[in-house]
């Protein structure tokens, strides 16, 4: 099947059209982040109510990332198997119902910081189902000349509302009381399968014919087809190493900015509204991104984005003034959304729609594999030298990556996409 007509049966009359699909997708995936973007910062928030233990705390973060390490090569090759749409359905629905439990719990007065890791470990599992299909409907819904277009506008979408809305909305349900931080993004979770209903056709990838394989060869030949791929081989490590440093900061900025004990002396609110700035720094990004890349080319805009994106680790090492920071994180969202759109953009056009799970499942496994990583070197680093130094360190890791760009050259670029048009 082409990309020239929508799998839902939409016809997309023009490649500058995104479509009524496009749109329900979008606006689901809106509902979808800002409760992702509510948990993953107030469930620290609550956490520090129990602990003020670095490795604790960052062991939250471990919580929600360790499925990625688990589970992303599985859940690619069910997203592979089943219909996509149906996947993030039944994976935005488990997430709510979890929500729903600790909620009741907060209720009866019986919660406690283990109870958060394990729905935080079952809720990411449910999310490398979530994810995956979520990028891997996109090219069945939009014409491929406009996938860099489409995935601007869902980047855009996702992080305005999973860093922009759900960081500060966070800081008020916490501050109004757990159960209003539990019931909240579970009624989103649950409004998101509402919208994604709407979104009309089958998107089951197709097989070929009469061919029969197991769980072991599907993900095998997810794996071999990125480890074969040198462009998108070098993609992968060069957001393995950025992500681990990230995380380990991410993991423990929240005792460096929150409280009277820390070196921000930040309220929650105001915590919320800093993390923010990474978001609206995306949104801009994402609304700059085509003209940067037809600037400078993709080669080039990848090391601008990379580089400025390095600020999201190393500015709270520089500063604790909270506005020079949230510019730190501005600049540094803006140039990491740029390298995604890229990058994303890219894998949807040279990996067969049949593989795009596997393979993006593969990437994540290894991307987001070491996140938990990351975050438990956070924890440890923040407890022997110091939370500061830990910015300062990983800042150094997380400009390394800029070695990679010597093979993903924008020769290199083209000359796999020509190859996968042949194919």
């Amino acid at each position: 099947m082409t990309n020239n007509d929508s799998a839902a049966g939409e016809p997309l009359r023009s490649s500058a059209v995104l479509g009524g699909n496009f749109w329900r997708l979008c606006a689901s995936t809106g509902l979808s982040n800002i409760a992702d973007g509510v948990v993953k910062v107030g469930f620290p928030l609550i956490a520090v109510a129990y602990t003020r233990s670095p490795v604790l705390i960052a062991g939250m973060t471990v919580a929600f990332y360790l499925p990625w390490l688990l589970f992303a090569l599985p859940s690619g090759m069910l997203v592979d198997r089943l219909d996509r749409r149906r996947a993030m359905v039944a994976a935005n629905t488990v997430r709510a119902c979890l929500l729903a439990l600790l909620a009741v719990t907060a209720v009866t007065d019986v919660g406690s910081v283990w109870l958060l890791y394990g729905v935080a470990f079952a809720a990411g599992a449910a999310e490398t189902v979530y994810d995956l299909s979520a990028q891997s409907i996109v090219p069945k819904v939009v014409a491929k000349d406009r996938l860099p277009r489409a995935n601007g506008r869902l980047y855009a979408v996702e992080l305005s509302a999973n860093e922009f809305v759900g960081p500060p909305l966070a800081g008020l349900l916490v501050a109004a009381g757990a159960v209003a931080a539990f019931a909240a993004p579970a009624a989103m979770w649950l409004a998101a399968v509402g919208v994604l209903l709407l979104v009309r056709g089958a998107f089951r990838p197709e097989r070929e014919t009469g061919r029969r394989t197991s769980i072991r060869a599907d993900i095998a030949e997810g794996l071999r087809f990125l480890w074969r791929q040198k462009v998108l081989r070098t993609f992968t490590a060069m957001v393995a190493v950025f992500n681990f440093a990230t995380t380990a900061t991410s993991a423990v900025f929240v005792l460096h900015a929150v409280g009277e004990a820390s070196a921000m002396r930040l309220p929650e609110v105001v915590f919320g509204l800093l993390l923010a700035t990474t978001a609206a720094g995306s949104v801009a990004g994402s609304l700059v991104a085509p003209g940067l890349v037809a600037l400078l080319g993709r080669t080039r805009a990848l090391v601008v984005s990379f580089a400025t994106g390095t600020l999201l680790v190393g500015a709270p090492a520089l500063t604790t003034e909270p506005l020079l920071v949230g510019i730190g994180f501005f600049l540094g969202g803006a140039g990491i959304i740029t390298s995604n759109i890229i990058m994303v953009s890219f894998r949807q056009r040279v990996v067969p729609d049949r593989l795009l799970g596997r393979v993006g499942s593969a990437h994540r496994f290894i991307t987001y594999g070491t996140q938990p990583l990351g975050a438990a070197a956070g924890g440890l680093l923040g407890q022997l030298i110091g939370l500061r130094a830990v910015f300062a360190v990983m800042a150094l890791l997380a400009l390394s990556v800029l070695i990679g760009v010597v093979v993903v050259d924008n020769d290199a670029l083209d000359s796999a996409e020509r190859q996968a048009d042949q194919t």
